[in-house]
């Protein structure tokens, strides 16, 4: 008998690594902002909100800039020295803003609206039937916003979280550590953001909570480098409001190669040469 060719899987295993990292979590809030800039069908969704979000975001940081900041750096400077203390600093008062500029945005602006950005995403990449089961979705309509109808139910992108809040009072004094504190405080809160930013996705798909603490769980690691990014975006001055809905975007991007890999795995044939190549967990 003619012994079966293994070319296909080695070349499988010598391209896993390059389609690792295109698929990696953490390029997708960066993924994101390529494909807010390039579907014109999202921009209308950003010019609603562009003006009360660059007033607020410049109101809440130079507030803080003017009265908090130096005496931070005065703080830090103990435990840092004067030069470390000024970079510090900074980033102590831009996570600052960028949690009270969040926390205002998606309480009383935007919840909504990073909705409508999740959910035409999803439409435009071939998920509306996942969609569909929160809201209506007009057929006639070319343009994946317009198609959206209004939500028949509960429709939260992410929700209000006051333990993340508490959590992330608690980790500011990481700062305080020379070098390593900021970076210690970031991955800590991406920990915990990160997870949130498929809230809509698991509500979508009508997870109870114990399976959605295991799909997170299996996830951790992905979703702690996801919120971590996205946290940095948070960080530029002014921008936050762009990079939430950037953010949205890329949080959709995720969801719709999951959902493709989970159909493709649904209608792929039985392998019996499964030890012939490497496949990663699609989910």
């Amino acid at each position: 008998m003619q012994e079966i060719p293994k070319r296909p899987a080695r070349l499988s295993i010598l391209n896993w690594p390059a389609t690792a990292l295109s698929t990696a979590s953490w390029l997708y809030p960066l993924k994101g902002i390529y494909y807010f800039f390039t579907r014109p069908f999202l921009w209308p969704l950003l010019r609603a909100r562009l003006l009360p979000s660059v007033l607020l975001s410049l109101f809440v940081l130079t507030t803080l800039f003017l009265w908090t900041y130096l005496p931070q750096v005065a703080f830090l400077a103990v435990f840092h020295g004067r030069r470390l203390a000024f970079v510090n600093g900074a980033f102590l008062v831009l996570g600052e803003g960028a949690a009270i500029v969040a926390l205002l945005f998606e309480a009383f602006f935007v919840d909504e609206t990073l909705v409508d950005v999740f959910d035409a995403v999803l439409i435009s990449e071939g998920h509306g039937d996942l969609i569909a089961t929160s809201r209506p979705i007009d057929p006639d309509e070319k343009d994946p916003v317009k198609r959206l109808g209004k939500p028949t139910k509960s429709a939260i992108y992410s929700p209000f979280s006051l333990r993340q809040i508490i959590e992330f009072i608690i980790l500011l004094p990481l700062n305080f550590i020379p070098v390593a504190g900021t970076p210690m405080f970031l991955i800590l809160t991406g920990y915990r953001a990160g997870p949130l930013h498929h809230w809509r996705y698991f509500k979508l798909l009508r997870t109870t909570k114990k399976e959605r603490k295991l799909f997170i769980r299996r996830k951790q690691l992905k979703y702690t480098w996801f919120g971590t990014v996205a946290l940095l975006l948070q960080l530029v001055p002014v921008l936050s409001m762009l990079f939430l809905l950037t953010t949205a975007t890329g949080s959709a991007l995720w969801v719709a190669r999951l959902e493709n890999a989970k159909k493709h795995h649904d209608t792929a044939p039985p392998d019996n040469h499964s030890e012939e190549a490497y496949v990663d967990d699609p989910i």
